[in-house]
């Protein structure tokens, strides 16, 4: 396997645990710690810090830059700003779904990055059915969209759950059939062995080679997939569940203290498990130039570069009403995602 043995395998080993149910059980919470905090770090510095930055990059602006230096300090500042507000419970809202929601949000995406592997060795498991495992945790998320609609006990959270459910019927679809046609390259859907099937050079240059990597193989794929991703994580032109102007803040208009912040978590680690799906799928997960030990870097380049494209779209490009996004993804996306299948077909039939 080309990450080699899965992460709780190696903490066990290195810390001497014996074989049994407790030391296995010991190993996999310390390897989910170790992955969790990698992407909790990586979402509190996105979250207040980044996208101030490059939203203000990309609009002309200034952005926060007083709070120690480059205003790195403000992700502390904010921290202490949401924890210390009061929790607000609207009247007449259906406190146990209240309360699960944003619970929901931000564990279905830390879940998520249970089988991606990440290189240097970080990866906690590896299952033959992985890519299924991570698109039916990660659809779990409009589940809790809803339910903070549903639950909040106004219109407007409920017109922002509505638009969930139309948004994941219209994307979910073709983004599903844009992997498959990755499944059909790698011939697997274990994530290890679509990152090793990207190992072998595309083209060799002779003072340089350009990798198997399923985005230059397949580009009208990627691109399909990047849009699809843009649905996903609901960045502009597709934020319809929330659209501020709109509905004020959709599922998330009630919440305040904690749970907003669970809510925000939530969003940006959406944000990073779709740029790790995309890196997985189509840049060769952790693959880069150099030693194998620096996996790690590479795949965390690769997840920001996905990064900043969506904080690019965020500020570049208006809102489709919902009419036009459900229209895009059944008469465009869907239509497309088939017609990737059978340029999949045909490029599989070319390289044989």
């Amino acid at each position: 396997m080309l990450q080699g043995a899965p992460l709780p395998e190696r903490l066990a080993e290195l810390l001497g645990l014996g074989p049994g149910p407790g030391s296995t059980a010991l190993a996999a919470l310390l390897g989910a710690a170790i992955v969790g905090t990698l992407m909790m770090t990586m979402t509190a510095v996105a979250g207040p810090w980044a996208k101030r930055k490059v939203t203000a990059a990309f609009t002309d602006r200034y952005a926060v830059n007083r709070l120690g230096p480059f205003g790195i300090i403000i992700i502390v500042a904010d921290a202490v700003r949401l924890l210390s507000k009061e929790l607000i419970v609207p009247d007449g809202v259906d406190r146990p779904t209240w309360d699960l929601a944003p619970i929901v949000l931000a564990f279905s995406a830390l879940l998520g990055f249970a089988v991606i592997p990440m290189g240097s060795g970080i990866h906690l498991a590896d299952p033959e059915v992985g890519l299924v495992y991570v698109f039916a945790i990660a659809s779990i998320a409009s589940l809790g969209l809803v339910m903070a609609g549903y639950a909040s006990n106004n219109k407007y959270s409920l017109l922002g759950g509505l638009r969930a459910v139309a948004q994941n019927l219209a994307y979910e679809i073709p983004l599903v059939l844009i992997a498959v046609s990755v499944v059909i390259f790698a011939g697997s859907l274990q994530m290890s062995e679509i990152v090793a099937a990207q190992a072998e050079p595309l083209v060799d240059l002779g003072v340089a080679t350009i990798p198997q990597w399923y985005a230059f193989v397949n580009p009208f794929a990627f691109v399909l997939f990047l849009i699809a991703n843009l649905m996903e994580v609901g960045r502009n032109p597709f934020d319809i569940p929330e659209a501020p102007t709109e509905i004020v803040a959709g599922y998330q208009t009630e919440y305040s203290s904690v749970y907003f912040v669970l809510i925000y978590l939530g969003e940006f680690l959406h944000i990073f498990l779709g740029g790790a799906i995309i890196a997985t799928l189509f840049l060769g997960g952790p693959a880069g130039p150099g030693p194998e030990a620096l996996g790690i870097v590479w795949f965390l380049v690769k997840i920001w570069a996905v990064y900043l494209f969506t904080q690019w779209a965020r500020s570049a490009l208006p809102r489709l009403r919902i009419d036009q996004l459900i229209e895009v993804g059944w008469k465009g996306m869907l239509v497309l995602a088939f017609a990737n299948l059978i340029l999949t077909a045909i490029i599989v039939g070319v390289l044989a």
